[in-house]
């Protein structure tokens, strides 16, 4: 039945949130964002900084108001104040960096993707189980509002049966950044088409068949664009497009024979989407800001609170979750033929 309001996103109580003590490892673009949203937004507290010069780990730290500055990972994990770490290193430094912080004994936030492919994911859970920590993927749009809406809306089965997911994500970067780099795991797979794998498996579970489809990047040393067609359960078929050459929509649209989402693009950024009933013409709109990176204390929160409630996983992002997701991403790069330096 269609619904006369949408959900209200759901939060931890305050009180269920410990105040946990952080250490950022690689002080990059997104870990700016991260510290500029605990600083603003929770009680988090982050204490150490660490990157592979104390220069640069100095200048963050008095950048973001940081008591300690490490010119490398083994100084913040050797920390005995540091109860957990976010890593936000290039992709091919999670996996290593993951698992130096988990034997070191620290609870971890691993930038997405968690790993480069779903074996280096499995050993990372693998090792917190065995350090008794949590590690968790800061897919950052699963732990916000808008996620947590969808997520209602479709274990309510507002939509019906889900036939159709159609979704983009494309954004056009110049040949100096990093995502044009194959040292560093680059094309837009784990960069851009990870939200929309995620975004797939969210949905529909783990794809049963995949098809896809690559073009070099300009130079030929990174994929340069991908599309995807994985088919799901019973019905579902999700029709899914990423580039690193050009700028598109960015929407995504989740289709039942009951009702529709259309989230406006960026899909998985914080914005607006409908719901709108197949019959009837009835419409419900979710509104919010475009804060983007101001909601990241969204995911600190929910990794607080996994550790005060000592769960060994996230009930909003679980680990089955992550390595399917990992899975679908390395059939895609096998059919397109991509082998990341660290696999050869």
């Amino acid at each position: 039945m269609f619904p006369s309001v949408l959900p209200q996103p759901r939060r931890h109580a305050a009180a269920d949130i410990p105040v946990l003590r952080w250490g950022i490892v690689g002080p990059g673009w997104i870990a700016e964002r991260f510290v500029q949203s605990l600083n603003t937004q929770s009680q988090q507290r982050v204490l150490a900084v660490a990157s592979r010069t104390l220069a640069k780990a100095e200048r963050f730290a008095t950048q973001w108001g940081i008591p300690h500055a490490c010119g490398d990972i083994d100084a913040l994990l050797a920390r005995g104040d540091i109860d957990a770490v976010y890593i936000a290193t290039p992709h091919n430094h999670h996996f290593p960096d993951g698992l130096r912080a988990l034997n070191a004994g620290k609870h971890v936030l691993i930038e997405k993707p968690l790993a480069l492919n779903a074996q280096q994911g499995q050993a990372l859970y693998a090792a917190a189980a065995a350090q008794g920590k949590l590690v968790m993927e800061a897919m950052w749009c699963d732990y916000a509002p808008k996620y947590d809406v969808i997520r209602q809306l479709l274990a309510d089965g507002v939509l019906g049966e889900v036939h159709t997911l159609l979704a983009d994500h494309g954004e056009f970067f110049t040949p100096d950044h990093r995502i044009y780099n194959p040292d560093l795991a680059g094309g837009p797979m784990l960069d851009l088409g990870s939200y929309l794998v995620s975004l797939s498996v969210m949905v529909g579970g783990a794809p049963e068949t995949i098809v896809a489809r690559g073009t070099p990047a300009p130079g030929g040393r990174v994929n340069g664009q991908t599309s995807m067609l994985f088919t799901q359960g019973p019905s579902l078929h999700s029709v899914l497009h990423t580039t690193l050459m050009s700028n598109t929509p960015g929407g995504a649209i989740v289709a039942g024979n009951q009702a529709t989402l259309n989230l406006e693009g960026q899909f998985y950024a914080p914005g607006n989407f409908t719901l709108t009933a197949s019959s009837g013409g009835n419409v419900l709109h979710w509104e919010e800001p475009r804060n983007r990176y101001d909601q990241l204390f969204h995911q600190a929160e929910h990794f607080a609170w996994c550790v005060g409630q000592g769960l060994a996983d996230s009930p909003r992002r679980s680990s089955s979750q992550v390595i399917a997701t990992l899975a679908a991403m390395d059939e895609v790069r096998r059919q397109i033929g991509v082998v990341f330096n660290e696999e050869q």
